[in-house]
Parts: structure tokens; sequence; C-alpha cells
């Protein structure tokens, strides 16, 4: 009996230290799952419920949701009242926030409507098993789509042609592609930083283009998905592209519901990676049907593309741009801004206004007149 309990004793201490380890394997498990968790679940069911809940919040006043058919709505926000109506379309992957300042001065004068292209910002994007008919020619986001989809808002929003037509970098090819096929139903065309047809021909704009911007965007939807922008936003190491004092709390609130929602930013990767498409969907309907003589053309441009990009990359596309011009538009009035680049929009939309007040003056005296 005592040779018994000597050996219990010895072999008390072993089997305790036997299972430290495998307690302490088992604890260290659990706690990264929990790390996991915390990590890879938590951020996008969080991010997913106050999507669910800002969507309504954040849904901008006096807009109106309007159903194009084949399964799409699309946001519209018109401000003011007259003739004629100006129409805006945003630069690429962006929604109509980006004209708030624009709208806000030219509604002082007349009409003013912008809308959000169909997958971008508040407007519900049609799933392929949707689309029938004339719709399957195009791709969903190129040019030839979005002038569909404008064509049928301007119809059923029951907008007063002819209208001026604003658009900005895809918004210019989409108004370049809707007037030349709709050509009566367009007064005045403004065509802001419009892309150059042959941009892509040029090795260093399509490797920018392709092997770094597409892939920065696709890493913001990738980002967006995770609840990862939304972190950054809070830590405010992410800014929206629309920022400053004079942008009302509502539109910045409204920004940084975009950046956080991966709907919009697979919108915004979509237009940017069928962009070489859309230019030559615009190309093609140029030499098919020349523009009216009968719409007034006017293009806005800055010093350089972006301010951001290397010296090199706005060479390629100012001169690109000017030569596209000069050769397929040259009754084109040239309005430069100093100092702009792209985001002239919104970071000089007293420029834009200028211009756009201008011409809706003398729209409005003619019409007088007759």
């Amino acid at each position: 009996m005592l040779y018994k309990t000597r050996m219990q004793a010895t072999e008390e201490p072993f089997t305790v230290k036997q299972q430290q380890p495998e307690k302490s394997c088992s604890a260290t498990f659990i706690f990264l799952g929990k790390i996991v968790l915390l990590v890879f679940f938590v951020p996008p069911f969080l991010n997913y419920a106050s999507l669910q809940r800002e969507g309504q919040e954040l849904r901008p006043k006096g807009a109106q949701m309007v159903d194009i058919g084949l399964g799409q709505k699309i946001s519209l926000i018109c401000k003011g009242q007259g003739q004629p109506v100006v129409i805006l379309d945003a630069p690429t992957g962006m929604s109509s926030d980006i004209w708030h300042h624009v709208q806000e001065s030219v509604s002082q004068a007349t009409k003013v409507c912008a809308y959000d292209r169909a997958g971008l910002g508040f407007s519900r994007r049609a799933m392929q098993n949707e689309t029938t008919g004339m719709e399957k020619v195009w791709q969903q986001s190129t040019s030839g789509r979005m002038v569909d989809d404008l064509h049928r808002l301007v119809k059923a929003a029951e907008i007063a042609t002819p209208f001026i037509l604003v658009g900005s970098e895809l918004g210019a090819l989409n108004g370049l592609f809707y007037s030349h096929v709709r050509d009566v139903q367009v007064s005045d065309l403004v065509l802001i930083d419009p892309i150059p047809e042959d941009i892509f021909e040029d090795e260093s704009w399509q490797q920018y283009w392709s092997a770094h911007l597409v892939p920065s965007l696709q890493a913001m939807q990738l980002s967006a998905a995770a609840g990862a922008s939304r972190l950054l936003l809070i830590l405010g190491l992410l800014r929206p592209p629309l920022d400053g004092d004079a942008v009302p709390e509502d539109v910045l609130q409204r920004q940084k519901y975009l950046l956080s929602n991966p709907a919009h930013q697979s919108g915004a990767v979509d237009e940017h990676f069928f962009l070489n498409e859309s230019l030559a969907q615009v190309r093609e309907i140029s030499k098919f049907k020349p523009l009216s003589t009968q719409i007034s053309l006017s293009v806005i441009t800055g010093d350089c593309f972006d301010e951001h990009l290397p010296t090199h990359l706005n060479q390629v596309f100012a001169e690109r741009q000017s030569r596209a011009l000069a050769r397929i538009y040259p009754q084109a009035s040239r309005i430069h801004i100093p100092g702009a680049d792209r985001r002239v929009v919104y970071k000089k939309p007293s420029s834009v206004s200028k211009h756009l007040l201008e011409l809706v003056s003398k729209r409005q005296t003619k019409q007088l007149r007759q």
C-alpha cells in the first residue's frame, strides 16, 4: 500500500504537467478563433447592417426613383424651375453628389437634373437575367447601355426637350453618344475633360489604367465588402472625394456611405473596366452619324487630367485630347480653366457654373425672342 501511494504521488504531478500544454493549446485556438471572428465576420456584418439603415436615411431629399423598365430604377434629383432643362452626367464611377455645388448654383436660373447611373449611388442596376431585347447589344457598364438608360429616363421623368446636356469624363462620352443619336433632344452639349478616343493606344496610359487604377478600385470594392472602408473612415484614414467645409453634412455622410457600399464600388469598377469599349462605341457612332450642326458644342478642360499623376501621363492625355477634338469636333468652343484637373466639377464648381449660366441665359433670351 505504501508503494502504491508513493507511485500515485509521483504520477499525479506528471499527469497535471501533461494536461497543461493541452489546455494552453486549446485556449490559444479559442483566442485565435475570436480574433478571426472579430476581424473577418463582425466588420462585414456591422457594415451591412449600417448600410441597410443608411440607405433609407441618406437618400437625397427631393430625389425620385424613376422606373425606366427592365428592373432598373434610377435616382433622379431635379432642382429649380424653367427651361431649358440642364441634365448633368457625372464623371467615371461617381454619383450625382459630385454636381452638388454646380446644381445649386445653376438651379437659380433654370431646372437642373442630376442622376445616378445604374449601379451607382442609389440607382438599381438590373441583373443580367433581367435584360431583354436591345439591351443585350451593349455591355452593362458601357456608354451604349448608359445612353439607352438615359433616354428611357428622359421619357419616364417627362423631362422637357431640347435640353442642355453636360457630362464629365465618362459622362462626356455618354453626352456625345446621346447627342449623335438623339440630336433633336439636345440644344447644347458641354463636355468636361472628355477622354480621347485613342488614349488606350498609348502603352504607358494602358499600363496605368489596367495595372494600377482598376486594381486599386477593385481593392476599394473588397475593402467596402469587408467593412474595412467604414473603419478607415471612422479613423480618418480615408476621405470621400467631395469634402471640405462648404460641403453640407448630408452630402458628406452620403459620400461616406457610398465608399462603404460594395454595390456602388462594384459599379465604379465596371465603368472603369469597360471604358475602352465605351470609347470604341462612341468612335463608331460618330462615324455612322455626325453631330448635328444645330447643337452648340463646348469643351471645358484644365491644365492636366489628374494633378496626382506623373507628368508624362498628363502630357499623353492632353496631347491626344487636343488632337481628337480638333479632328472630330473642330466647331467646339474651348474653355480653359487654369489650375484645374478632372476634379474641376467639385473642386472649382464656380468656373463650370459660370459657363452653364451663360448658356442658359442665351437659350432663354432666344426663347423670348421667338
